[in-house]
């Protein structure tokens, strides 16, 4: 069965005016280096809610995996500056117990969605 909800940190959305650096450098070869290594760390961080966890998986040659029974999460909370509420970005704050969170993700795209899909 497919996943929920499924995501990767967003590139720009979650920094334009990085991404925007990067591309101006690209003539001189450190854009196109940040680019790559910040793409690479992106697609090595994912976000995925099944029917009864939500898991966090970072890395690329060393892996951390976090997973939260959904039954065990108090609150979600996902914050939205201006510029994220334009870009549909935003960041998750998933508490089991106590206040620092289990889970922090930055830039995941459709935080709407997500809210959704950990609310059933």
């Amino acid at each position: 069965m497919p996943p929920r909800y499924q995501a990767h940190p967003s590139m720009f959305k979650s920094h334009p005016l990085l991404f925007i650096l990067c591309v101006i450098l690209i003539p001189a070869v450190i854009g196109i280096v940040a680019l790559v290594v910040w793409w690479l760390f992106n697609r090595a961080t994912t976000v995925t809610v099944d029917d009864d966890r939500i898991s966090l998986d970072k890395g690329l040659l060393a892996k951390e995996h976090t997973e939260i029974e959904l039954s065990s999460i108090r609150t979600v909370k996902i914050d939205q500056s201006l510029l994220d509420r334009i870009l549909d970005v935003g960041t998750l704050r998933v508490y089991t117990a106590g206040d620092v969170p289990e889970l922090q993700m930055k830039g995941l795209p459709e935080p709407a969605r997500l809210r959704e899909v950990l609310r059933h």
